[in-house]
């Protein structure tokens, strides 16, 4: 038999691989490696209800604020997302992460609003008034990619703190199933293309100067330390676990 070319070869391995994705189980494996995402939680293009009154983190949050953050800043981006999004012909029966995974082909209107809708409704969500303690799948990856939940936390805050200007701090989950922790400036997140480090995001901080000028002013790690008082780690580990 006439040794077969390289170009050959790979061509009949590309075809027998991609078979072997579409023509079984393997499909989704396949598909994961491109992206990851939870069915289980997805973001829409209205602006949820908050889930606690705005004088509810107060340990942490003072009513002004998240009043002002909440109704104002969340509310505008909510308002401008739809406008980009019936000016960009988007589909807002589907969920936003569709827009996020691909936000470099969109306007940079789409891209700031987008990012900052999806960001704001995370965040409400990852905070609770009594907290919690983080326990369970989430506490056992954390240990294994950190060494310790204090190591974590060293780490987390130092990407808040020293997060230039105005952004977010963010634990993800990567591709290749394991935590991270990253930042990303303005209302970028990990979902998006353009993201340097690209994930799932499990727990997200806001950084903005508005998130928390009123009462700490220029003391962001003051800020960022109070800030795990109030932190929902149940809802944390439940999207770690929608996904895990």
């Amino acid at each position: 038999m006439a040794p077969t070319s390289r170009r050959n070869f790979i061509g009949i391995t590309g075809k027998a691989g991609f078979a072997l994705c579409f023509g079984s189980s393997l499909l989704k494996a396949c598909t994961a490696t491109s992206r990851i995402r939870s069915s289980k939680f997805t973001t829409g293009f209205e602006q949820k209800p908050l889930p606690y009154a705005y004088n509810a983190l107060t340990e942490a949050i003072d009513a002004q604020t998240m009043e002002i953050h909440y109704s104002k800043h969340a509310a505008s981006y909510a308002s401008n997302l739809r406008d980009a999004a019936g000016a960009e012909g988007v589909d807002m029966s589907k969920p936003l992460e569709d827009v996020l995974e691909k936000v470099s082909k969109y306007s940079s209107k789409m891209r700031n609003n987008a990012g900052g809708h999806y960001n704001h409704e995370l965040f409400w969500n990852a905070m609770s008034p009594s907290g919690n303690n983080l326990s369970g799948t989430l506490a056992t990856a954390i240990t294994a990619s950190f060494g310790s939940f204090d190591a974590f936390k060293n780490q987390f805050e130092e990407a808040a703190k020293t997060r230039f200007g105005s952004g977010w701090a963010w634990l993800i989950v990567n591709r290749d199933k394991r935590l991270q922790i990253t930042s990303t400036p303005n209302q970028d997140n990990p979902l998006m293309d353009v993201a340097e480090l690209k994930g799932y995001p499990l727990l997200g901080l806001d950084v903005w100067e508005h998130a928390y000028y009123l009462r700490y002013q220029n003391r962001r790690p003051e800020y960022i330390t109070n800030w795990w008082k109030v932190v929902n780690w149940n809802a944390v580990r439940d999207r770690y676990d929608s996904i895990a």
